[in-house]
């Protein structure tokens, strides 16, 4: 990543990275940061995207386990490398591979899935139309002279005796004190 003053420009490099400390872009040196943030994405000179995906991750509770990086299932150790075109090309096939494996399920998947899942709410909601809202208002109806007994009931005997002890209980004070007591 480069940094080449006003305006801003962002150079980013998909090959391995080297230890260069300064380049030369249309005759202007330039130097080399670290990272550098753009429109909310924060690049390093890793490009390995730890910290926006460490963002995500935090927001949006992904499940961690299916996150999978190039450098997660093909890692090269520092001291051997192989040749930049092969990594270049291995990396490309990774996430080739990755992309049309993951449409292919999902175009084999998402459609009975999702017959499934209208099916399941379609028969929910003729039941809940049909058969127990229909058997809520029957019995709501039909036992209206429950409704009206038992309204008297609290109003006559059960609301008088909380408010009776709720007036008692009001003027029970309590104080806590923590003394120290010396032995000696």
């Amino acid at each position: 990543m480069l940094n080449a003053g006003e305006p801003r420009e962002l150079v980013v490099g998909f090959c391995r990275p080297t230890s260069l400390t300064q380049t030369d872009i249309q005759g202007t040196d330039v130097g080399i940061v670290d990272s550098s943030t753009y429109l909310v994405i924060h690049l390093n000179h890793k490009l390995d995207w730890t910290h926006n995906n460490d963002h995500l991750h935090g927001n949006f509770c992904v499940c961690m386990c299916l996150k999978v990086m190039f450098e997660d299932v093909i890692a090269e150790p520092p001291s051997v490398r192989s040749f930049d075109k092969v990594w270049l090309w291995s990396h490309a096939l990774f996430e080739v591979s990755r992309l049309w494996c993951y449409r292919f399920i999902s175009l084999v998947l998402a459609v009975p899935v999702s017959l499934a899942a209208g099916l399941l709410f379609a028969v929910l909601s003729c039941l809940h139309i049909w058969l127990i809202m229909p058997c809520v208002q029957l019995l709501l109806i039909n036992m209206q002279w429950i409704q009206t007994v038992w309204a008297s009931i609290l109003n006559i005997f059960i609301s008088p005796f909380f408010s009776s002890a709720g007036k008692c209980c009001s003027q029970i004070i309590i104080h806590l004190a923590k003394q120290r007591i010396c032995v000696g």
